[in-house]
């Protein structure tokens, strides 16, 4: 338990003030009054330690003029609180599950494991004995951990270091929350001093030579390697020479299936290739490469084995091909490169270590002149190294005016970089660790559990760390909100790094961390008993030598299926998370029991391990706020209601069929995310889900909408016969992001009846930034609307989503549209103004075979930054051409065009 836990426990202490006296322990025959002071007390207590030591930690800023002895002392007794703390949560929670689980005449059955599960987690941890009857009462007691948080308060008040603690010169630096750059967007990577490296790569890559060939990049880990790779990648003239581009991350740990399925979802998009051999996979790879000039970046391969193995994938045809590696180790370079290049990516210069500190920490404003001083001061010690240099600039940037942290960093820099000459930059990276707020800490710790190289959706990131108690309210921000902000802090801070951003706004969609800050993610998590990641190096480990019970984390992540079978409730009493990233096959009915040694569960995420049905002793997770699982069956048990404290539902399936919820689902009054990938949700309810924010996918019905009157993201399909539906829409006024679908064969069956003048009347909420539509049949009438919702900043228009062959927007006005899509749109003519769309950045138009041509005018937006074509008519990527041809002419370089025709 960290900042975090104890912060959720304080909440939880809050909570039960005012709830029934057993839950603490108390006589139930004393008063009242007595017992809610007795639990006031505990909360003041917890409280005024809190405030005393966590928030002016000196820790984070001990120098050598601070008594080590003091510091040593209060650290001793924040140990001693979190334990008592922790001891504390856990007996409430068991005997929570126990009494909640009883109320349920269905799941009577299971009490009595519940109420052992709660005696030997409470007793036998403190007595080394099973406990009787009579010890159920003084287990359950918290009596005893008020007066052990009662006497840590005294112990540290008596310390009197209210003065030593409020003396630290730096102990602001940790709550500074806001940077010249913070609220900017970057618009792409900062990077300097390799522009000559990546011109020396690009010619190389499309020299006239026509056999298959490899070009790697070798040099030591934090240097730059894939931030080089990542330029001529997406370099435009880059794009355009090669047909095929292909991105692959192989890491230490080679995983074949896996390289293989990245190729190919890099071709093709995403495709189901679950039960497809490995030889089926290495044939497709093959087919989609032959006879096409392809780039395939190998990132990150570290041995010789593993690209012999790769390089029987490619075919050899005479086309210049290339593949780009790179690499930490010579040896493969070497061995891999025939005839290309071997390129081995030095240290920058002083003075590009310099632009690259002041980018970094000012992004483009002048830096002062006190800061050249301090700052090659910390360009020396950082040695050229650019992700040295880049994580001391996220600590300096969150104060970048500061002088006296300008010197203290300059000051300590040198000693914690000493290990860069044996290639090591981890105490690098301890310094800003240590220089994060504490709200941060275990935000930025808990990403150490994911795999290597893993690409984690900010959504779902998002919604874990809720899930987790990580997040706090703060004011009238939403949870989501605040944990946004959090994860901006840390991509700041240059801890975390966007991968993919999002089209429209630049915002992060997919992040990852670089693999020396994973690794002290994972260090630091490990040492504090927070996380047990469980990779494919230790997937033949048994439970039991991994969980001692001098170590039981609190988190597990799995990789690869470990023997899971064998871990029994003893070593899993602790847990409060179970992640699984690896496609484990279907869990068998066995497996399905073992949920109930898992009681103390907030997170679970199952979503690549098949359920034939939802397991009945999963209902006993009282405690679960996050659940994704894969389940085959079409129904849900309504023991899921159970769940009161669920927040985040995802459910996989692979087929698209109607999922059943039970009609009670409205009991899951915490329930803020329900989502499917295939299924469609059957929403029939009887309550509204007031905290309800994002549904995918949900079929809606008349009167549905009411019933869900917070909603902020949806994906439905409506009835095309049932006007109601979608003039309802107009009435949920927190709606920010809808996606619609209509019905095809309710609207086949009803015919035209009518409902198709109703239906044109669809009404939208003004709340709306992002409208997809798809299967709905409208008249391009109903743009007359669509164009006047004041906030619309993103528009997509799929298959059959209007009728008729042209659109003329010469009256319309989307004044603050930025993003604008076309798919499979039957139109043959787009007639519109550049005066249409003022604020438009990126166009997208994919499989329109009967559009002629795009309308000149979308030339002259001044804000148009992308035209992007997919598989339409020659004549409109002619179209596109003489726009971007024109534009140049005018001086108008910042067009970019993609092409891609069918070939």
């Amino acid at each position: 338990m960290t900042y975090a836990g104890v912060q959720m426990f304080m909440e939880k202490l809050k909570q039960l003030i005012d709830c029934n006296d057993y839950l603490f322990g108390f006589n139930p025959k004393t008063s009242l009054e007595s017992s809610k002071i007795k639990k006031m007390m505990t909360y003041e207590g917890v409280e005024t330690f809190m405030e005393k030591s966590w928030h002016h930690d000196p820790s984070l800023f001990i120098d050598e003029h601070q008594d080590l002895h003091e510091l040593e002392k209060v650290n001793h007794l924040k140990e001693r609180f979190i334990f008592a703390a922790q001891e504390a949560e856990y007996i409430v929670d068991l005997f929570v599950s126990a009494v909640q689980i009883g109320k349920n005449d269905d799941a009577k059955r299971s009490f009595k494991c519940v109420v052992d599960l709660v005696l030997s987690c409470a007793h036998i941890r403190n007595n080394g004995h099973f406990p009787t009857s009579r010890d159920f009462k003084r287990s359950l007691n918290l009596d005893a951990v008020r007066k052990s948080l009662k006497s840590v308060k005294e112990e540290f008040m008596g310390m009197r270091t209210e003065e030593t603690l409020d003396q630290s010169p730096a102990a602001r630096i940790s709550f500074v929350r806001n940077s010249p750059g913070s609220k900017k967007i970057q618009d792409e990577i900062i990077i300097v001093g390799i522009e000559e490296d990546a011109k020396l790569i690009k010619d190389k890559l499309m020299e006239d030579q026509k056999k298959l060939d490899v070009v790697s990049i070798v040099g030591m880990g934090g240097i730059g390697k894939t931030t080089l790779a990542t330029k001529v990648f997406n370099d435009s003239y880059v794009k355009y020479h090669f047909h095929v581009r292909v991105w692959v991350t192989v890491s230490q740990t080679y995983d074949k299936r896996h390289v293989l399925i990245q190729i190919l979802e890099s071709i093709r998009g995403q495709l189901n290739l679950k039960d497809a051999s490995d030889s089926r996979l290495r044939e497709f790879v093959h087919k989609q490469l032959t006879g096409k000039r392809y780039l395939i970046v190998i990132d990150d391969i570290w041995h010789i084995e593993t690209w012999d193995n790769l390089k029987l994938f490619f075919p050899h045809g005479n086309n210049g091909s290339r593949i780009l590696l790179t690499s930490r180790i010579t040896e493969v370079a070497e061995h891999a490169t025939t005839y290309g290049l071997i390129h081995h990516l030095g240290c920058l210069n002083k003075e590009r270590s310099w632009e690259l500190l002041c980018r970094k920490v000012f992004y483009g404003d002048e830096c002062p002149e006190w800061s050249i001083k301090h700052g090659m001061q910390i360009v020396e010690n950082c040695q050229g190294l650019p992700l040295a240099l880049v994580v001391i600039a996220g600590v300096l940037a969150k104060e970048a005016w500061s002088e006296k942290l300008w010197v203290e960093i300059a000051d300590k820099a040198g000693s914690y970089i000493a290990g860069l000459e044996n290639g090591s930059i981890m105490e690098s990276l301890a310094l800003s660790y240590n220089h994060l707020p504490l709200h941060l800490r275990e935000c930025f710790l808990y990403l150490g559990g994911f795999p290597e190289d893993y690409k984690f959706q900010v959504k779902r990131l998002i919604w874990l760390w809720i899930a987790e108690g990580f997040i706090q309210e703060d004011g009238n921000r939403s949870l989501e909100d605040v944990a946004e902000g959090y994860l901006m802090d840390l991509i700041d801070r240059n801890l975390v790094i966007i991968t993919d951003r999002r089209p429209f706004n630049g915002g992060a969609k997919y992040c990852i961390l670089h693999d020396l800050v994973r690794e002290l993610c994972l260090s630091k998590a490990k040492e504090d008993g927070l996380i047990l990641q469980i990779g494919r190096l230790e997937a033949s480990s048994q439970f039991s030598d991994v969980i001692t019970p001098s170590y039981k984390p609190i988190r597990m992540f799995i990789d690869k299926d470990p023997n899971i079978m064998g871990f029994s409730y003893p070593s899993a009493q602790n847990l409060r998370s179970i992640l699984c990233f690896d496609d484990f096959g279907s869990l068998s009915d066995d497996m399905a029991e073992y949920f109930r040694s898992f009681v103390l569960l907030r997170v679970l995420k199952l979503h690549k391990c098949s359920l034939k049905n939802f397991p009945t002793d999963m209902g006993l997770l009282v405690h679960l706020r996050y659940l994704a699982v894969r389940i085959s069956s079409k129904d849900f048990s309504p023991l899921i209601c159970n769940l009161r404290n669920l927040q985040t539902l995802i459910y996989i399936t692979e087929e698209p069929w109607k999922i059943r919820l039970p009609r009670n689902i409205s009991d899951l009054v915490n329930l803020r995310h329900l989502i499917s990938s295939k299924g469609t949700f059957l929403l029939l309810i009887n309550k509204p889900l007031k905290n309800l924010q994002t549904i995918s996918k949900v079929e809606l019905e008349c009167g549905t909408t009411w019933q869900i009157p917070c909603i902020k993201e949806l994906s439905c399909q409506i009835f095309l016969d049932d006007p109601y539906s979608y003039r309802y829409l107009g009435k949920l006024s927190y709606l920010e992001k809808l996606k619609l679908t209509g019905s095809v064969r309710a609207f086949k069956s009803t015919g035209h009846d009518g409902s198709d003048e109703q239906r044109n009347h669809i009404a939208f909420p003004e709340s709306l930034k992002t409208l997809t539509l798809a299967k709905c049949f409208l008249s391009w009438s109903v743009m007359s609307n669509i164009h006047l919702l004041p906030n619309l900043q993103v528009l997509k228009l799929h298959y059959k989503a209007f009728e008729g062959s042209c659109w003329n927007t010469h009256e319309q006005v989307f004044r603050h549209l930025k993003f604008l899509r076309f798919e499979l749109l039957n139109i043959n003519t787009w007639e519109a103004y550049s005066s249409s769309f003022p604020c438009l950045r990126r166009l997208e138009i994919s499989n329109c075979s009967r559009l002629e041509e795009i309308p000149y005018e979308i030339g002259e937006i001044p804000t148009l930054e992308l035209i992007k074509i997919e598989n339409c008519k020659p004549s409109v990527g002619e179209s596109v051409r003489r726009i971007q041809d024109d534009q140049h002419d005018f001086g108008n370089y910042d067009l970019t065009i993609d092409i891609s025709e069918n070939t």
